[in-house]
């Protein structure tokens, strides 16, 4: 069998477009020690190919991060398949909150030095040493405690477009830059409660364990994250304390929480919190942009950008030839939209 995908990414949306069946979107993740991870992900490979299964999934020596589709009629078999494996029997699967079953195409599993790329090098870091979970009803109680400061451990566009109230922002675009940011800023709070928190939960809960190794005393990580706090919540009828859109990192982009648009269009400033990528593949820059101004620039992020979007393809395909890759699939506005 082989073990990675060989058809075009544009047949393979193809195909999923022309899907019937209905797929639910599922996170999950687990700190765990995994002694051959290259092994480990053609295994799991063969076993969630067999089942239909799409999605990104990143597998290292510390555990594994999964973003995944699954055909609901299998969705039993594939959860039985992942309850074989004994670390991760049992383990907590989140299921999107706002899904159209179009969130991923194809499986990638990509074997990496981390499942989160964090920049922590000192040898004595421990993740078994992390903060308490907390969970939805916990989160509402100890939010309402003046001594609680929240903690969001997103990049800055994910925060732009919702984040639960009164919590502070780590203004970065990596997550690397933001553990010693975090320590920083927060350095004459180590008496308080801080409750951190992302999107699955998977950054916030090292996050609490690099604020635990920095002396903070009183760490909290919300269980599960947005997506299970959101579920939770809904199920148990608590009042709902984050505003705005879930930042998700497949082609969805974003899954609605609450009615509240708390951003804006990045070209034109009105209240908006859809992100795209610019249509120009030698851009591809995500931002923030309203149906008005995806109209006025074709969907670009720019009038540059618009006028080599026009250009036919083969123009296009050379002129890329001389883009800086390092300016490809950057998500930060600030440096690029000005």
């Amino acid at each position: 069998m082989v073990l990675h995908n060989r058809v075009s990414a544009a047949e393979l949306k193809k195909r999923l477009l022309m899907e019937t069946i209905k797929r639910v979107t599922i996170s999950f993740y687990q700190y765990a020690k995994i002694q051959d991870p290259q092994a480990f992900r053609d295994q799991l490979y063969e076993s969630l190919f067999k089942l239909d299964v799409f999605g990104r999934i990143y597998v290292a020596n510390e555990g594994i991060n999964a973003q995944i589709s699954v055909p609901e009629h299998n969705f039993e078999a594939f959860r039985d398949a992942l309850y074989a494996i004994d670390f991760l029997n049992g383990i907590r699967l989140n299921i999107a909150v706002d899904d159209d079953g179009k969130s991923f195409f194809v499986l990638k599993i990509k074997v990496r030095d981390k499942i989160v790329a964090d920049g922590i090098s000192d040898p004595t870091f421990d993740m078994a040493n992390r903060g308490k979970y907390v969970d939805a009803k916990g989160f509402n109680a100890l939010t309402d405690d003046p001594d609680t400061v929240i903690v969001d451990m997103r990049n800055h566009y994910e925060y732009e477009v919702g984040h639960f109230d009164g919590a502070i922002e780590i203004p970065s675009d990596t997550f690397r830059d933001q553990l010693p940011m975090a320590v920083d800023m927060l350095k004459d709070q180590k008496d308080k409660n801080i409750i951190m928190y992302c999107t699955g939960g998977i950054r916030c809960e090292k996050a609490s364990a690099y604020m635990l190794h920095h002396g903070f005393k009183n760490v909290f990580h919300l269980e599960g994250g947005i997506i299970e706090y959101t579920n939770k919540a809904r199920q148990q009828e608590l009042p709902i304390k984050f505003k705005g859109k879930n930042f998700v990192f497949d082609d969805r982009l974003g899954e609605r929480i609450s009615e509240d648009i708390i951003s804006q269009c990045h070209q034109c400033g009105e209240p908006c919190d859809t992100h795209t990528n610019c249509l120009n593949d030698g851009c591809h820059l995500l931002f923030i942009q309203c149906e008005s101004c995806a109209q006025k620039y074709d969907g670009c992020c720019s009038d540059a950008c618009k006028d080599v979007y026009a250009l036919p393809e083969e123009e296009r395909a050379e002129l890329r030839k001389g883009v800086d890759k390092g300016l490809m699939f950057n998500k930060s506005r600030r440096k690029r939209l000005k």
